[in-house]
């Protein structure tokens, strides 16, 4: 059974494991939170990335240079903060098979990766990014597994994203699609609840896609 809502793959599938990845970004304190920076200065518009439970994985540093700089015409200052202060779930945990695990999953999900508290941590940073960054127009926020949920919080009424996107994302809720008042792009795995999905796009009533890849696992965008 899937602890605290999630997926079973979240619960279960561990992550890849890969070579060094070298990441073309630097990181920097934002009050007391390291954020990972890529992209040209000279860009006007950003994307926000929500981490999933792994933190600062090698795939997940790589994705944000690709999005960056894989189109030469229209680049993104990429900015990816560190919710977890450096210490994301531990990879001990997975899978969460025995009770002591099984608890210090809970407690993670309640503690540093409380859902509401962090939705409130995004507008007080995207709000310092804005007086540090005053070059950028327009802010995106991509949201990866557990970062997809609070895609959803944020992307309410007083949302500070012109577009959001959530991949694989973790405790799809119809309910949450209901609120969004900006474009939204979903892109699901396999592993994720195929009614919730189809329910959470009928409930839009926004600019929207909404896509499910069947032969992805859970995670496949982010540290899997």
């Amino acid at each position: 059974m899937a602890q605290q809502g999630h997926s079973a793959a979240c619960c279960t599938v561990p992550p890849a494991v890969v070579g060094d990845y070298k990441a073309k970004g630097d990181y920097f304190d934002l009050d007391g939170m390291q954020v990972y920076t890529t992209g040209p200065s000279t860009a006007t518009s950003a994307i926000f990335i929500i981490y999933d439970i792994f933190g600062y994985s090698p795939q997940a540093l790589q994705g944000a240079d690709i999005l960056a700089h894989a189109d030469k015409n229209h680049q993104y200052q990429v900015f990816m903060p560190d919710f977890f202060l450096g210490k994301p779930l531990p990879l001990s945990v997975f899978p969460p098979d025995t009770e002591e695990k099984k608890k210090q999953f809970g407690n993670f999900f309640a503690g540093p990766a409380d859902r509401p508290k962090n939705a409130e941590k995004v507008h007080k940073l995207v709000g310092k990014l804005r007086e540090k960054y005053p070059g950028v127009e327009k802010w995106a926020c991509l949201g990866m597994c557990w970062g997809g949920k609070i895609v959803s919080l944020t992307s309410q009424s007083g949302t500070p994203w012109t577009a959001s996107a959530e991949v694989h994302p973790a405790l799809v809720d119809p309910n949450d699609a209901k609120g969004i008042k900006i474009p939204l792009c979903m892109l699901a795995s396999g592993d994720e609840n195929s009614e919730d999905v189809k329910k959470f796009k009928e409930n839009l009533s926004v600019d929207n896609h909404v896509e499910t890849f069947g032969d992805q696992v859970h995670g496949w965008m982010a540290a899997r």
